[in-house]
């Protein structure tokens, strides 16, 4: 089984080759490639990747290459993880949208937008090569904005599913409150990628959110980011993104005093990229931690097992992968209010056709209300990244609820373009 990871000079890796190594009988690759232009990154990645594996006896060979082509061709599997632009587009992502008074966010509001029309074109083309070199590969994109990815890759027919940790994050946490297994949570998680809400937690067929809720305020508010009198409120868990929409004006006026979270993941990263160059170094760095992407490993050896249908991937009682996994698929009829062709993250049955929506309790007026909106943003937000022009990017902005205003949705258009002119090959016409 032949695995690549685009973007294989991410920081991130080894936090995946270790899922790869303890998850080997759920996913036995025999060959790793680790795909990424940059050198100065991927020599050290691809160095301690593969300390990793023999520590852990894996057989897998690893590889590493700047080459896409020869990094995909016969790939069963393509992992997208990559960031167009590095932490210094990220930085202006976070600082830009606050000058209009606006949320500084990389994977969502403006910075979010920014993000999608540099990441969309990219993404595209590295599909056509693996559609051309692994047709019979699947996509699994971990690239944010997730949401927006994964639709432009299945709007342009590829096999893809796009995948994000927070569910997991959430299924872990709670586990760990109830003290029972993290498998034996099943999550009533639903919404869009970053706008999400946990409105149920069954174990062994009784929901004990409400006992969670009632029992452990305090550490859902830590899980959400939100206040436990919200929370007590909604009677939900929701994502820690949604402190962006219901705590809109703390969250920028705190933005504003600390330090862009591009600045400390930066930092974060040259730290690991020379722990990762000491050839005495060959376990998981505790550092990874602090970079983000918690149980990412254990999320994405789940989604491939299924996906690419391995022995123990059967989702029954003795498996270790789930049969239901939480993912960013076509919504076909899963939210009636949305069109068949909107990505939502939703719990999924995977299989080696691909994921299946499982029903979903229809949401309460709050939810649905925000979850249309956004649907709509990224469905503008796409038509700009897709085919550009300065007009469609003030339009997307427009239908953002975290901006919504002429002014700053006009001001922000010419400075996202502006600002990210060397990766828009339209806005350099």
């Amino acid at each position: 089984m032949k695995l690549t990871i685009i973007g294989g000079g991410s920081t991130y890796t080894p936090e995946l080759v270790d899922g790869l190594a303890r998850l080997r009988a759920a996913l036995p690759v025999t060959e790793l490639v680790l795909v990424d232009p940059d050198e100065n990154r991927l020599a050290p990645v691809g160095a301690m990747s593969r300390r990793m594996l023999a520590r852990a006896g894996h057989p897998a060979r690893l590889v590493t290459t700047t080459d896409t082509t020869t990094g995909v061709t016969g790939a069963d599997a393509v992992v997208i993880q990559l960031r167009v632009g590095g932490q210094a587009a990220r930085r202006i992502d976070e600082t830009l949208p606050l000058a209009c008074g606006c949320v500084g966010q990389e994977t969502t509001g403006a910075g979010g937008l920014a993000k999608a029309l540099r990441t969309v074109p990219v993404v595209l083309d590295l599909a056509q090569t693996i559609a051309e070199h692994a047709p019979d590969a699947w996509i699994v994109d971990f690239t944010n904005p997730v949401g927006i990815v994964t639709r432009a890759l299945l709007d342009a027919g590829h096999r893809a599913v796009g995948l994000c940790n927070v569910a997991i994050h959430v299924q872990r946490r709670i586990a760990a409150l109830l003290d029972v297994p993290p498998n034996a949570v099943e999550l009533g998680h639903a919404g869009l990628n970053h706008l999400t809400w946990v409105r149920s937690a069954h174990v062994n067929g009784t929901d004990r959110l409400p006992e969670l809720l009632d029992r452990h305020l305090p550490a859902l508010a830590d899980i959400s980011g939100l206040t436990g009198d919200l929370l007590h409120h909604l009677r939900t868990l929701p994502s820690y993104y949604l402190s962006y929409y219901y705590e809109h004006d703390r969250i920028v006026d705190r933005q504003r005093l600390t330090t862009p979270r591009a600045e400390q993941v930066a930092d974060v990263e040259r730290e690991l990229l020379a722990l990762y160059a000491d050839p005495a170094n060959d376990t998981r760095p505790p550092q990874l931690s602090q970079r983000g992407g918690a149980f990412y490993s254990e999320a994405a050896v789940h989604l491939l097992a299924a996906l690419l249908g391995t022995p123990d991937a059967t989702g029954g009682p003795d498996a270790q992968v789930p049969g239901v996994q939480v993912a960013n698929v076509r919504n076909n009829g899963t939210f009636p209010f949305l069109p068949d062709r909107a990505v939502v993250e939703v719990p999924a049955r995977i299989t080696s056709k691909g994921p299946l929506p499982l029903p979903v309790p229809p949401l309460e007026p709050l939810y649905a209300g925000l979850v249309a909106h956004v649907s709509a943003y990224e469905e503008l937000a796409l038509d700009a990244a897709l085919h550009g022009g300065v007009e469609r990017v003030r339009t997307a902005l427009l239908a953002h609820p975290l901006i919504g205003q002429d002014g700053p949705a006009d001001r922000l258009a010419t400075d996202l373009v502006a600002a990210n002119r060397a990766h828009l090959p339209w806005a350099a016409r």
